[in-house]
């Protein structure tokens, strides 16, 4: 969060009104003092507050931003930014209950980079961010409501640089061997808040009293990392493109993060040849055409193409809800932003994954923040799609299962798919 606070005399109307109503001035406070908060306020001309992201240390520019405002009931402000639009598809984020729910503001009310606000008489505080947050606060919420489940573990994963636990998750079969193991993670980039949704819906149908919540806690060790990037989604980073190294270019030589090095030294123990399947959640740019679909990141090696296409097909095949998924909308390597000059500063996580003993199965999936093939991205709807992951998950490992059987090789040993194998 970006310490601070920025408290101006804002007039509640112009002057004449003001003086004729003998109403005192409203002081405004504008800040982003709590967690996830980021912004740097420029300067306040009446009703209008002049803004923009707090960059950090981002090599170059990046959108997300997050501030709340007291003391404006009854005032409608204009907030505008500088330098390129930081806005959404679907305008910002609000929240009027100190960020316990929120909803779209709506593109309505947005004029290029600046939107307005009616606040309402009684809004003590209101809260506006690019996109729906997601904290350690949510996390825990979460894992209330699975307190004392035997098939639940929460662990440290390590600390971070400034403190922080990292919380590895352990979910599903936990008694003994399980079958396969898949381990999940998020927020590599600290702004990415949608893809922990995502993980919510898949960890929720791994626990759910269904026959697929049945099935995996028969048969499958769920790792799931919520925060890799914990300190930048406490503190409200960008985390993208971050100095020296983001987290997500940071699989490779000696890790600059904790977290990075932790997960690099735990997964290869953990996953004893029964990883089934490596899935990292990411959000991707802000708007144009790809970036409001879900797509899949193609990897560069072309076996592990080919399943990661076999796996978005049965995902279509499998999945309900208002979030649609096509295959077709996947992102092959070599195209767009997916080429080899983009990774030049680092390593990826899923490019480190596919050299994981065992490993079947490792993919990026990018989570639009707002707009998904026109349907609006929020909590819920981005949980009903994370369900819709899981039931493919477990498509994916009983093919994989089918064919151990029909080749009577163990779990541990590479498996054939699509007439190709791990390389």
């Amino acid at each position: 969060m970006r310490t601070g606070i920025l408290v101006l005399a804002l007039a509640a109307m112009a002057a004449g009104p003001q003086m004729a109503f003998g109403q005192a001035s409203t002081r405004v406070a504008v800040d982003a003092n709590y967690p996830g908060g980021n912004i740097v306020v420029e300067r306040i001309e009446g009703d209008t507050v002049y803004l923009r992201p707090d960059l950090r240390d981002t090599e170059g520019w990046w959108f997300y931003w997050g501030f709340r405002v007291r003391g404006a009931p009854g005032r409608t402000l204009t907030f505008t930014f500088s330098g390129p639009n930081p806005i959404g598809v679907r305008g910002p984020a609000v929240s009027t209950d100190k960020g316990r729910t929120w909803s779209w503001l709506g593109s309505e009310a947005v004029e290029g980079a600046s939107f307005e606000y009616a606040f309402a008489a009684d809004a003590d505080e209101v809260r506006f961010s690019f996109g729906i947050p997601y904290l350690e606060e949510n996390l825990r919420e979460f894992l209330a409501g699975y307190k004392g489940s035997p098939c639940v573990s929460v662990g440290q994963l390590c600390k971070t640089i400034h403190g922080r636990v990292v919380e590895r998750l352990h979910v599903g079969r936990l008694d003994g061997d399980p079958r396969y193991r898949v381990l999940l993670t998020a927020r590599h980039h600290a702004c990415e808040a949608m893809a922990n949704y995502v993980m919510e819906g898949v960890l929720e149908t791994v626990l759910a009293d269904s026959e697929d919540g049945r099935w995996f806690r028969r048969n499958v060790e769920i790792l799931a990392i919520p925060f890799m990037d914990k300190d930048g989604v406490e503190e409200g980073d960008q985390g993208k493109n971050r100095k020296p190294r983001d987290h997500n270019r940071d699989y490779i030589g000696k890790s600059v993060h904790p977290s990075v090095a932790a997960l690099r030294t735990f997964v290869p123990n953990w996953s004893n040849g029964r990883l089934g399947a490596a899935f990292d959640l990411h959000c991707p740019w802000i708007r144009g055409t790809h970036n409001e679909v879900i797509y899949i990141v193609g990897n560069s090696d072309e076996a592990m193409w080919q399943r990661q296409q076999e796996f978005g097909r049965l995902l279509e095949s499998v999945q309900s809800g208002p979030l649609v998924y096509r295959a077709s909308d996947n992102l092959p390597f070599g195209k767009a932003w997916n080429t080899s000059g983009n990774f030049s500063a680092g390593r990826s996580f899923s490019r480190w994954a596919v050299d994981i003993e065992g490993l079947r199965l490792a993919a990026t999936f990018e989570i639009p923040y707002a707009n998904a093939g026109g349907q609006p991205v929020t909590a819920e709807s981005a949980r009903t799609f994370g369900r819709s992951l899981a039931r493919a998950i477990r498509a994916y490992l009983e093919r994989l299962g089918e064919q151990e059987a029909k080749e009577e090789i163990s779990p541990a040993q590479p498996v054939q798919v699509d007439g190709v194998f791990p390389q």
